[in-house]
């Protein structure tokens, strides 16, 4: 039981500081503008950002103050190894000879 509350705890700090670093926070400006790097770190917390601008209008899941091309090439890159992997790297699986998996 003690191990569970603990992975709950551990759970909703890590949630809670991932929540200060997602799109729309203010951090972005004409001036310097999300770049590739921001757009991987937003794909990969765009599951919190989500639930956030459910709440909150000012919190996006897309940052729109961006280079272009670039922050969504890092974004999309993010949203596709984070759910699911790259299936360029996955394990194909071996038939057994009986035709079962």
């Amino acid at each position: 039981m003690k191990k569970v509350v603990l992975l709950f705890i551990i759970i909703l700090a890590a949630i809670f500081l991932l929540a200060g670093c997602v799109p729309g926070d203010g951090v972005a400006n004409p001036d310097k503008p999300a770049n590739f790097l921001w757009g991987i770190w937003h794909g990969w917390v765009a599951p919190i950002s989500l639930i956030i601008s459910l709440f909150n209008s000012d919190i996006r899941v897309y940052e729109q103050i961006n280079t272009g091309w670039w922050y969504d090439f890092g974004f999309y890159i993010a949203i596709i190894s984070g759910f699911g992997g790259l299936s360029l790297f996955r394990r194909q699986r071996r038939q057994r000879p009986n035709g079962e998996r």
